[in-house]
């Protein structure tokens, strides 16, 4: 998506930035937000650098845009949630790059490789048990549980990459109750509180994409449950049921 009299900016990165970073609208210096295309060859180390300074961004997933900062980050933890405008006890997801860092902040032992490896990446959140590497007091407090995500969307694994293979949080590019967003310009009204926005067009050609991820919870060995039903319901229980994952409602249950 290109926008006509855009603006060069020096801000983050402290030289002449680059025609493709822009803030898509005469602003006050002191509201001037940075956007930039998720192509530009600096895009990563605008990113990293709000991320370092505690700021929250948005960015394109291989669904919505959403939002994302330090998952460490106590202090950007919490202004994710006031800029979203939501309840602190409603948990987030975090992102990271590949299986490895997956099992590392979330307790997925019961979980073979040859699963994940067909489920991730894609439009999917799996909810397990948290491990102790992810230390934030503030990241989803009222659970021991994280949903974890390793979106198919190349720019946002990549920032995973340069954070030192460190989990962002990540929600959705909305206000809490408010339709998801499938291009920048419908969450426009959150740019002035955010460090910068990356922007790679419109995510997806229909309705459908707004529907989020599919969120199923695999915390409990040989179980499943969903929490969310998402873009990819049905070849996600496709899957976990040809692995012999059952319901959680059948639990109990007498064969």
């Amino acid at each position: 998506m290109r926008y006509p009299h855009t603006l060069l900016i020096t801000r983050l990165l402290g030289q002449q930035a680059h025609p493709r970073f822009s803030t898509m609208q005469p602003q006050t210096e002191e509201n001037k937000t940075t956007v930039c295309q998720v192509e530009d060859r600096a895009a990563l180390k605008v990113a990293r650098q709000c991320l370092l300074g505690g700021q929250v961004i948005a960015l394109p997933t291989d669904t919505v845009y959403g939002l994302a900062c330090d998952a460490n980050n106590e202090h950007a933890i919490q202004r994710m949630y006031e800029i979203k405008g939501r309840d602190e006890h409603k948990p987030v997801a975090i992102c990271v790059n590949n299986i490895e860092a997956l099992r590392r902040y979330g307790q997925a032992a019961h979980l073979s490789d040859e699963l994940l490896t067909r489920l991730l990446p894609g439009p999917l959140t799996i909810v397990i048990e948290r491990t102790p590497e992810l230390s934030n007091r503030f990241l989803n407090p009222s659970t021991s549980k994280i949903g974890i995500r390793i979106p198919d969307f190349k720019f946002i694994r990549d920032l995973c990459s340069v954070w030192h293979e460190q989990p962002l949080a990540l929600t959705s590019a909305n206000r809490s109750s408010a339709p998801s967003s499938l291009q920048v310009t419908e969450f426009r009204s959150l740019w002035p509180q955010l460090g910068a926005v990356f922007d790679a067009g419109q995510i997806g050609l229909t309705e459908e994409r707004r529907l989020a991820s599919t969120v199923i919870d695999l915390a409990t060995p040989g179980y499943y449950e969903i929490v969310r039903a998402g873009v990819a319901l049905k070849q996600t229980l496709r899957l976990v049921e040809k692995y012999g994952i059952k319901p959680r409602q059948d639990i109990g249950q007498i064969p």
